[in-house]
């Protein structure tokens, strides 16, 4: 495994991330636990999740699994850089969600309880909240820090612009802002590029890309459904239309990958961490299979000729940039 620092903050983080969203409803928790375990046996560091993760109004179930397994051995807590998020509603009640102080810190302490910490290591911002001031967002964000319950702060579906704004109003009250943000980004994805990753590199912000296989369609989606035929086809409407879309394209990256030698998969991956400003991709396994899977990636590496395909298969808002790549 390999290491890199959270954008411009001391801690160092693995490449890849564990991302928990499917704990609870889609893997359970005896499954989860084994893959949380097998990820820091890999050398996996980072484990992210969020507070509506398990998707049952305020109960903040995938929390609950995390905590269970922090408890259950002592010395975990210490190895993982735990990471959560709040923005969305964890009530009915009008304040039960947003970025509001008051949510902030009432967001914080319910995470703390459900995780069986004294602390989160990365408190992340889940989404902009247009109608909270940034000086109420960093009032209660410093507050946290100075009590010990949160190290560094970070954002997740942020626009470059929501970036600058964050930064600049940290940066006037002395703070140290944003260290992460978390934004969709994969081959067939790729916005971010336009401002999101240029604000990154501006404010010393770390990328964390989730999707990073765009729901499973950079993953061999075609080469399964010849192999399984119905059984191995998407049952999302959304990945249907886009892989309907986009199939000529993804047929022929998923040729150039077996001309390669590699997992389409592993490739996806391998692209990201690639990139520029790219600190981790957040995978979201449901099997510790697919976990094991996923840090393939780490070793794949793609030439310049490679990477320039894909550019061409794949291209950037921007257009190409033949030479922004850096492993």
């Amino acid at each position: 495994m390999r290491y890199r620092n959270l954008g411009r903050s001391g801690v160092q983080v693995s490449r890849l991330a564990l991302g928990t969203m499917n704990f609870g409803p889609h893997t359970p928790e005896d499954e989860a636990h084994r893959i949380m375990s097998r990820a820091l046996e890999l050398g996996i560091n980072f484990f992210d999740t969020a507070d509506i993760y398990g998707w049952k109004l305020g109960e903040g179930i995938t929390e609950q699994i995390i905590g269970r397994w922090l408890a259950a051995a002592p010395g975990r807590r210490e190895q993982v850089v735990l990471a959560t998020k709040a923005y969305g509603p964890m009530g009915r009640t009008p304040n039960s969600g947003r970025l509001s102080a008051l949510h902030i810190r009432r967001a914080c302490e319910a995470s703390l309880r459900r995780l069986g910490t004294d602390h989160l290591d990365l408190f992340q911002l889940h989404h902009i909240d247009r109608t909270t001031p940034w000086e109420e967002v960093w009032e209660a964000v410093e507050l946290l820090v100075a009590q010990g319950k949160v190290v560094y702060a970070g954002s997740s579906n942020f626009a470059g612009w929501h970036l600058a704004r964050a930064q600049e109003t940290a940066r006037r009250r002395g703070s140290r802002g944003l260290v992460s943000e978390q934004s969709v980004y994969n081959l067939l994805e790729r916005t971010v590029e336009l401002e999101v990753l240029p604000a990154c590199e501006e404010y010393g912000i770390g990328l964390l890309p989730y999707s990073p296989l765009q729901g499973g369609l950079l993953a061999g989606v075609l080469r399964r459904e010849e192999r399984e035929g119905a059984a191995g086809r998407s049952k999302e409407p959304k990945t249907r239309r886009l892989l309907e879309q986009h199939r000529d394209r993804i047929a022929a990256y998923e040729s150039r990958c077996a001309e390669l030698g590699e997992d389409p998969a592993s490739v996806g991956l391998a692209w990201l961490l690639h990139r520029p400003g790219v600190t981790a991709p957040v995978v979201g396994p449901r099997t510790v299979a697919q976990l094991e899977g996923a840090t393939k990636a780490l070793s794949v590496r793609l030439d310049e000729a490679v990477l320039k395909e894909f550019d061409a298969l794949f291209p950037g808002p921007g257009g190409p940039a033949p030479e922004a790549y850096a492993w």
